[in-house]
């Protein structure tokens, strides 16, 4: 059952602000500027992974001023639930990746399961390189790999079930401007 528009407008109301937009903004700027120095002369690919990834990859891309070629898939462990499961692909790329660096870009690198198989999957397909940009790195002993990092972060929060910025809650307030944490979660 979905909730309704008054559920999700308390959602709002009740949840904890953890980094306005102005502070997101700033993240985003320092990540196209060391995403910059990186890529300027490799002529990569950006694979934004959908939905997440899309608010921020927009924001970003506007950023980066070099030739890039862009992209999207679409690979979810979650849906609109608050868990995730087996990984399922909506959407795989329909660039070439071959002989290619690639940067996937997408909204948190929370435990890195989703991440890790595309990453794998742009490896398969013979990129020579996959770096991963995430605007959240979520902090937290659950990590797939162990202190496992991606190569740009913008922000880091604590264990909170967040939402705002392209992350959802319940399919909802993936526009909300700022990185907001569900109250109680």
């Amino acid at each position: 059952m979905s909730m309704t528009v008054t559920e999700a407008n308390r959602v709002l109301a009740d949840a904890d602000l953890l980094a306005g937009e102005a502070e997101v903004v700033t993240a985003i700027n320092r990540m196209a500027a060391e995403i910059t120095a990186v890529l300027q002369n490799s002529r990569p690919v950006l694979l934004c992974v959908m939905n997440g990834g899309l608010i921020f990859a927009g924001q970003l891309l506007t950023r980066l001023l070099f030739p890039l070629e862009v992209g999207y898939l679409h690979a979810t462990r979650y849906g609109h639930e608050t868990s995730g499961g087996g990984l399922a692909w909506l959407a795989r790329p329909a660039i070439e990746l071959r002989g290619r660096t690639v940067l996937l870009l997408d909204d948190i690198l929370d435990e890195g399961i989703t991440l890790a198989a595309v990453a794998d999957y742009c490896r398969q397909q013979g990129a020579v390189q996959v770096l991963t940009a995430v605007l959240i790195d979520k902090q937290h002993d659950r990590k797939m790999t162990p202190g496992g990092k991606a190569d740009f972060t913008g922000l880091e929060t604590g264990d909170r079930f967040l939402f705002g910025y392209g992350l959802d809650y319940q399919g909802f307030w993936r526009n909300a401007p700022g990185i907001y944490a569900v109250k109680g979660a």
